[in-house]
């Protein structure tokens, strides 16, 4: 019989170890992550990785650092169910299995030297902070930033530090709104749909790059094609209940397409007529 070698292959398990673990909200952890060696995970924005908890199973987590921060990766786990919350209870030091990094990501290099509007909802500033954070890295092979952040409430802010960074740059827009305000909010209330009127777009050469929970979608779309952005230009990472990462066992299959392997970053054109997709 012939010998199966998984080193190398997107079955093999390399053990990783928790360098750091920082309360972000009541409900979401920041995790820092070290491949053996310190190696890269060498990802692009917008991929996950498959974690593994030894005796508690394996889920696929989004990578929320940017590939320009080298020696570790990021990731931001809401604490959901049970193995979440057994990746809640880990400490610095501790060990974990990690897969990948699989999918199709944010495509970086058809971005360059165009204008880019994120809009974010809720967790998915978790995977769209990989890409934010390397276009700011890289910040003169891209045009105009604009930033648009939606949240439940001011305390449901993820990454609050790097959120007032952005804020503070003179080469990147940032607008945040918020569903329900507290009386120190300075911001706007509202749908975060409310705040892509006011931004000024050159419709030929912006990307929208969109992440956000499925009912945010629609109506996001909507706006950006009142605003002339054709829909090849509208880039969308959807959530689906993934399992695999290999594109097996069909949990997160849409027609014709996996997400964990077509996806899950997808540009609108490709899925506006899949019913199911948004």
């Amino acid at each position: 019989m012939k010998k199966v070698i998984l080193k190398d292959s997107k079955y093999e398990i390399k053990k990783g170890r928790v360098v750091s673990v920082r309360q972000m909200t009541d409900m979401e952890k920041l995790f820092e992550i070290a491949l053996p060696g310190n190696r890269s995970l060498d990802h692009e924005p917008g991929q996950f990785v498959e974690m593994s908890l030894f005796g508690v199973g394996e889920a696929p987590i989004s990578v929320s650092s940017s590939p320009t921060k080298r020696g570790s990766f990021e990731m931001c786990v809401r604490k959901v169910g049970k193995f979440t919350n057994a990746l809640h209870n880990l400490k610095a030091g501790d060990e974990i299995g990690v897969r990948g990094p699989f999918g199709k990501g944010f495509p970086v290099k058809l971005l360059e030297g165009n204008d880019l509007l994120f809009v974010a909802g809720g967790l998915g500033i978790v995977p769209l902070r990989s890409l934010i954070n390397f276009v700011i890295d890289n910040r003169r092979d891209f045009g105009k930033v604009n930033i648009l952040l939606g949240c439940k409430t001011p305390d449901d802010m993820l990454f609050g530090d790097e959120v007032e960074n952005w804020q503070k740059r003179i080469d990147v827009s940032f607008n945040c709104t918020v569903d329900r305000s507290d009386p120190d909010w300075k911001g706007n209330v509202g749908l975060i749909t409310s705040l892509i009127p006011g931004v000024t777009l050159a419709p030929n050469r912006t990307f929208a790059v969109v992440v956000g929970p499925p009912i945010m979608y629609k109506f996001v779309i909507g706006e950006l094609l009142t605003k002339k952005i054709p829909s090849r230009q509208i880039l969308v990472s959807l959530e689906r209940h993934m399992k695999c990462g290999l594109g097996k066992c069909g949990h997160c299959q849409i027609q014709n397409y996996y997400c964990c392997q077509d996806g899950p970053v997808f540009s609108y054109d490709k899925i506006k007529n899949i019913k199911e997709a948004i």
